[in-house]
């Protein structure tokens, strides 16, 4: 048995980066389908928490109750897209342990989500919210589906070919497509909205339908 030959500091800091790295987008990828189920969770809370703010009888105490629950609902959607677009990244998501296969597409649908809340008043809209909870849905279900059955189900012999099919290293002729698209994609709806709002810089904000009404009353 010849002996190992030792690690020189080069060796030892380049190790210790790419398994660092590896330990942190595996642990993200295995955490994200938590913030997915508090995120649904929260978005389709919106019923009952209007129904408990109906039975409060102090106007502070309903505006404390429905800030935190719009900050916290919010704050998910946020944290979620922003730890997902690691999915984005091509040499993580093309080379390495392998991400689910659709997880671009899902960050994409939630980018969608959060410009349809800037764009309109998903509170106040009936279209827009269900708007929102559709995109939610087909968002989680790409990224939750994949990572269950795939990255986590890997050892599972009885599931065959369905594992590889859903990790994107192991099936290159559709991740990579999947990936590059997502990135046109993702790219053009974010420089469309900056665009919008640099165009509307310095315009007056546009009143809202009920206070417009009462004006020409």
């Amino acid at each position: 048995m010849e002996p190992i030959a030792p690690l020189n500091a080069d060796d030892l800091a380049a190790a210790l980066t790419q398994g660092g790295q590896a330990w942190l987008v595996l642990s993200i990828a295995a955490v994200l389908p938590m913030l997915w189920s508090f995120t649904l969770a929260m978005h389709f809370a919106r019923p009952y928490v209007i129904r408990f703010l109906q039975t409060l009888t102090l106007r502070f105490g309903g505006d404390v109750w429905w800030l935190s629950y719009v900050l916290i609902r919010d704050v998910l959607l946020v944290i979620t897209l922003g730890l997902s677009m690691l999915f984005l990244f091509p040499n993580l998501y093309l080379m390495g342990e392998g991400l689910p296969i659709t997880a671009p597409i899902s960050t994409v649908l939630l980018l969608w989500v959060l410009v349809v809340k800037l764009l309109r008043d998903v509170d106040e809209d009936p279209a827009a919210f269900q708007l929102v909870s559709v995109l939610l849905v087909i968002a989680s279900v790409l990224y939750i589906v994949p990572q269950v059955y795939g990255m986590e189900a890997a050892d599972q012999e009885y599931l065959g070919d369905l594992p590889s099919m859903l990790i994107s290293v192991s099936n290159l002729d559709v991740a990579t497509p999947i990936l590059w698209g997502s990135i046109a994609v993702f790219t053009l709806t974010a420089a469309g909205i900056f665009v919008r709002f640099i165009v509307g810089l310095g315009r007056p904000a546009a009143k809202p339908v009920a206070e417009s009404t009462q004006e020409a009353a």
